[in-house]
This record gives C-alpha cells, sequence and structure tokens, in this order.
C-alpha cells in the first residue's frame, strides 16, 4: 500500500475514537490537514500515526484556526448578467449585512416580497452567501456573527436559474462583507500554570510577554497557581519554555475559550502570510 493510503486509513481510525479531532484535504495543494485542541493534541495524533500505524510523514508547523466576523453594517445590489451566444444569465439581488454580538452564528432572513425572486431561485442566493462566508473574505478563515437580510432582486423568465442567483448572491455578500469593516478573530486559550513559587515572577512575566491576561493567582498546597486567557497563536512552544523556566517542575493546562479580535498589526500580518 502507498503511504497516502495507509496515512488516510490511520488518520480515519484515530478521528472515529477522538471527536475532537477532524481530517480535512486540500485539494489545490495535495496536503493532508489535521485538526485538534492544540499543538500537544496534534503532537500525539502523529506520534501514534507513526509508531501504531508505521506511517512516515512530512508535517508541517500547525496553524491557528483563526475566524472573520464584520463590524459595521452595509447594503449592496448586484446585477450578474452573460448574454452572449447560447442559453444568458440573469440575476439581481439586494442584500444588508449587520454585525451580532459573539455567538450569535450566522442569520439569514428573506424579506422578498411579491416574487422579485422566485423562491425556487432563493437557495441558490443562500448557497452564494454561504460559500462565501465558509471561505472568508480577509484570509481564507470562516465568517460567524452576521444577519444577512435579502431585501429585493430581479429574475429574467428566461435567463434566471439557480446558478445565476448564486453568483450574483456571491459578488454580492463579497463585496458588502469587504464593506462592512471585517475583522479577524482569533482563538483565545484559558491556561492554568502550576508551579513553585519561586518560579511565579518569571511565569507571569513570561504569560504577559504571550499577549496573555494574567486573572487571578491562588495557591494550592506549596505551589502557585496562576489563571490567564492567551491567545493560542502566542502559545507554541511553550511547553519547553515553561520546563526550562522551572527545571521541570511547573506544569499546564491550556482549553479553548472564546474568539476575540486580534490587534490591527497582527490581522496584517496574517492576511499578508494568507494573500
Amino acid at each position: 500500500k502507498n503511504d497516502q493510503e495507509k496515512m488516510g486509513e490511520a488518520l480515519n481510525r484515530l478521528a472515529k475514537e477522538d471527536p475532537s479531532f477532524r481530517v480535512s484535504s486540500d485539494n489545490e495543494s495535495g496536503q493532508t490537514i489535521i485538526k485538534g485542541m492544540g499543538e500537544l493534541h496534534l503532537e500525539i495524533i502523529v506520534d501514534r500515526m507513526k509508531r501504531e500505524f508505521k506511517v512516515e510523514a512530512n508535517i508541517g508547523a500547525p496553524q491557528v484556526a483563526y475566524r472573520e466576523t464584520i463590524t459595521s453594517s452595509s447594503k449592496l445590489e448586484y446585477t450578474h448578467k452573460k448574454q452572449s451566444g447560447g442559453a444568458g444569465q440573469f440575476a439581481k439581488v439586494k442584500l444588508a449585512v449587520e454585525p451580532l454580538s459573539q455567538g450569535e452564528g450566522r442569520i439569514v432572513e428573506n424579506l422578498i416580497k411579491g416574487g422579485a425572486i422566485p423562491r425556487e431561485f432563493i437557495p441558490g442566493v443562500e448557497k452564494g452567501i454561504l460559500s462565501v462566508a465558509d471561505s472568508g473574505v480577509l484570509a481564507g478563515f470562516p465568517l460567524l456573527d452576521y444577519k444577512v437580510q435579502i431585501l429585493d432582486g430581479l429574475h429574467h423568465e428566461v435567463d434566471s436559474s439557480p446558478l445565476a442567483f448564486e453568483l450574483a448572491a456571491r459578488y454580492c455578500f463579497r463585496e458588502l462583507c469587504l464593506q462592512a469593516n471585517p475583522k479577524l478573530l482569533e482563538p483565545i486559550m484559558k491556561v492554568e500554570v502550576v508551579t513553585p513559587e519561586d518560579y511565579m515572577g518569571d511565569v507571569i512575566g513570561d504569560l504577559n510577554s504571550r499577549r496573555g491576561q494574567v486573572g487571578s493567582t491562588d495557591k494550592r498546597g506549596n505551589a502557585a497557581v496562576i489563571n490567564a486567557m492567551v491567545p493560542l497563536a502566542n502559545m507554541f512552544g511553550y511547553v519547553n519554555t515553561l520546563r526550562s523556566m522551572s527545571q521541570g517542575r511547573a506544569q499546564y493546562t491550556m482549553q479553548f475559550d472564546h474568539y476575540d479580535r486580534v490587534p490591527q498589526n497582527v490581522q496584517d500580518e496574517v492576511t499578508k502570510k494568507m494573500a
């Protein structure tokens, strides 16, 4: 069996055992993408793949699962038409978008009255909106927390189709989101460090340098417990830093807490890298 097949089988079996681990493939680059709960989680998966399934693979550096959102409201209409030889294409849509609070998700409201866009073409409009939402407008990451309204449109008896409306909605929604001041969101992790008190100052200083917000510090027996919120992007390699800072005596746990807007300089850096 070739390695690609062996790797596919191994990853599928590991994904069945562990619901927080997901596998997908990037058709353009031919790469397999594995998604997990953090650096350590992915390292364990790769280690099991090598040990238990004897699969050797080139592993790239882990990447952060950013998200995108919009921060202002906007309205736009767009006409898609192609009328050269053979069947034409015609669709006109008018959409409005507004930001929602964090965690409210994605809402699509159909406000079409009087058949401006016939009912059978509405799924095409929705599909166009979704394809933009899934691939983002800034750096290729899914778009969260918005409400889009389908306000109005126009169809042609012969040249309109679900596909024409999908293309019109895709272009319209993309432009709309770019007008609505899009922002990049990053995963913020809840980090707990348990360390001998001697190293507490160093640990806190290091967390601050990682754009961390240190919350409470408590005592547990002879140890200090430090709680902080830290962007995942700044936690790569943390296990080694903590080990050397505390001579191997401190430990930490980390779990996803929420998404938050990245500073503008980070947004510029990520969008440039993903372009």
